[in-house]
């Protein structure tokens, strides 16, 4: 993750680092990045292992849900291990489940006492346990600077 962050190709390059980490840690069939756009009540995908099915700057609603509670408000995990939770908590569901997955890991990626977005991972049913999330939200770490780099921040001034 250092040399990938350190690439040039930013955060290009640390995106595509990050889901391979996070593809031997802890798994993934579909992995995509989320950034926090709260005076819009939205979040902006601004990476993804599957352009065609979730395309790069689609914006979604942030509703009143379990999902976004434990991601955006609470900065926990959250856990869909099935279809049927799937369906309860995330209007895609149908896509969701037509893209062969049917688990899924969102974390947040958390910083300065803010949530600036999460990481999602989805898998086969019943794939994530506690010990998955527990590697992802240390993994996530490492998306503090490409969610800086997405929301604006080209230069820390370092």
């Amino acid at each position: 993750m250092a040399d990938a962050l350190a690439d040039p190709d930013q955060p290009r390059a640390g995106w595509r680092a990050l889901m391979e980490q996070l593809r031997l840690s802890v798994g993934h069939k579909l992995f995509s990045a989320m950034l926090a756009e709260p005076a819009l009540g939205t979040k902006r995908r601004v990476f993804t292992s599957d352009a065609a099915a979730y395309p790069l700057g689609g914006r979604k609603p942030m509703p009143d849900n379990a999902y976004h509670r434990r991601i955006f408000r609470e900065g926990s995990p959250f856990l869909a291990p099935d279809a049927a939770a799937i369906r309860a908590e995330f209007p895609d569901a149908e896509l969701i489940l037509s893209l062969g997955v049917a688990s899924v890991l969102n974390v947040p990626v958390r910083f300065g006492g803010r949530v600036l977005g999460a990481i999602n991972l989805l898998h086969d049913a019943h794939h994530y346990t506690d010990a998955h999330a527990s590697r992802a939200m240390g993994c996530a770490a490492f998306a503090i600077p490409l969610l800086l780099a997405e929301g604006g921040l080209r230069d820390p001034g370092v």
